[in-house]
This record gives C-alpha cells, sequence and structure tokens, in this order.
C-alpha cells in the first residue's frame, strides 16, 4: 500500500491511501492537488474521511466529495466500519480519544495516519480534558511496530524540536531526528518518536530524572505522564 501527503492551509496535511487501483482519502483539504493525484494514477476513491471533527481537517471535504463521487464516512461511521479495504489490503480505524472524542488514526501495513493525536515529536492538545483517555491512546500508539511510519495532521516539526531541545539538551537522538526532517514529506518512525518525543518519554531515564528535579509525581507511567503533559 502506498500514502501520499498534501500540503494545505499553513501547516495542515492531507492524505491519500491506495493500492493499484483504490484509494482512501483522509483529511482531503487539498482538494485539486488531490483529485489531480487520483485522476492522473486512475485510482477509485472507495471513501473520504477524517481524523476528527475540527473544521481544519474537515475543509474541503463536501467539494471532494462531490469532484470524487464517492461516499462520505465521518469519523464516528469510518470506526463502525472497523476496516477499510483497498485492493483487499486493510486500513484498521482506530478510536484514539483525547484531541477530541471522535479522534481516529488509520493504520494501514508499515505506516499510520495519527491526525492530532500523535505528531511528529509532539502530541495534540488534549482538548477533551480526559488526560488518562489520551494517555491510553498514546498507549496503544506506542505498542505498533517501532518502524511504523507516523504521518501526523500537521508539520510542528521546528517547533516540537525546540521543545525537546529545550527539555533534553545532552540528547542526540534530536540532532539525528532533525537531519531526517523534510518538509516535503513529513514522516518519522515510532522508533524516531521514542528517541525523541518528550510525550512517549515518560519512562525514558533522562525524562523520569527531569520530572524528578521539578518536584512533578513520576511514581506511575500514568502519573509520569501527566507531569510531562505539564510541562508544556
Amino acid at each position: 500500500m502506498e500514502i501520499a501527503q498534501f500540503r494545505y492551509m499553513a501547516d495542515n496535511l492531507a492524505y491519500v491511501l491506495h493500492g493499484p487501483s483504490q484509494a482512501l482519502v483522509v483529511d482531503g483539504g487539498a482538494v485539486e492537488d488531490i483529485r489531480e493525484y487520483i485522476a492522473a494514477r486512475g485510482l477509485t476513491p472507495v471513501l473520504v474521511t477524517n481524523t476528527h471533527r475540527h473544521p481544519d481537517h474537515t475543509a474541503g471535504t463536501r467539494e471532494l466529495v462531490a469532484a470524487l463521487g464517492c461516499p462520505y464516512a465521518d469519523p464516528d461511521d469510518a470506526l463502525a466500519q472497523g476496516e477499510i479495504l483497498l485492493n483487499n489490503e486493510a486500513v484498521r480505524a482506530i478510536s484514539t480519544p483525547g484531541h477530541t472524542m471522535d479522534s481516529l488514526c488509520f493504520l494501514a501495513p508499515g505506516f499510520a495516519v495519527t491526525g492530532d493525536t500523535l505528531f511528529n515529536a509532539t502530541v495534540g492538545n488534549c482538548f477533551t480534558g480526559d488526560v488518562e483517555a489520551f494517555f491510553r491512546s498514546l498507549k496503544t500508539i506506542m505498542a505498533w511496530p517501532p518502524e511504523t511510519f507516523i504521518y501526523s495532521g500537521h508539520d510542528y516539526v521546528d517547533q516540537s524540536l525546540a521543545f525537546a531541545w529545550h527539555l533534553e539538551p545532552d540528547n542526540p537522538a534530536i540532532t539525528a531526528y532533525e537531519a531526517k526532517y523534510d518538509p516535503a514529506l513529513v514522516r518519522s518512525t515510532l522508533a524516531d518518536e521514542f528517541s525523541v518525543n518528550p510525550y512517549l518519554r515518560f519512562n525514558a531515564p533522562p525524562m523520569i530524572r527531569l520530572l524528578k528535579d521539578r518536584n512533578l509525581p513520576v511514581e506511575t507511567e500514568f502519573e509520569r505522564f501527566s507531569s510531562v503533559m505539564r510541562l508544556g
């Protein structure tokens, strides 16, 4: 299965997931670029959907559905489908509440579209206020194979790495991560995220030492995660 990334607005990222002939569009705000990509490859779009209902992610959805002549599934409907088949390969819709209650990730062989749940080098705001749900969602993602490529909903890499540097100035993995960053294709592996993303490093000894130095709770995983969330 392949994935194509499209920029729109200031820093939003849209995606087309596809096999040889069938395509799924996620957060399709780059309407004309997506339409041209699908037409040039002779793909049949089977569904347009969203990682969540925030307006910057649903922008252009009606226009795109009309242009492509395919069905639309909101996040609840996509989740109800469970798996979306593209040329007999499955894309799993996975509930990841925290940023919003309707947040989804789409897991395909070798990669995932994570919306505003997990960004490259950071995480989304917990607008729901349910930090425990957000923690459980991130734990779900953390259990995926470490070689899984992460394709997120925005390009916030520069500012996210600056914050990571602020917290862990002696972490050499941040330099390596920065060297691999390409604004033309924003992605990282889950292993990369474990090495630099403060919000996934709550079990890393340097992060635990930092939390202790700031007199923040570290007894349990959830306490450590909650403490890291307070650092931002």
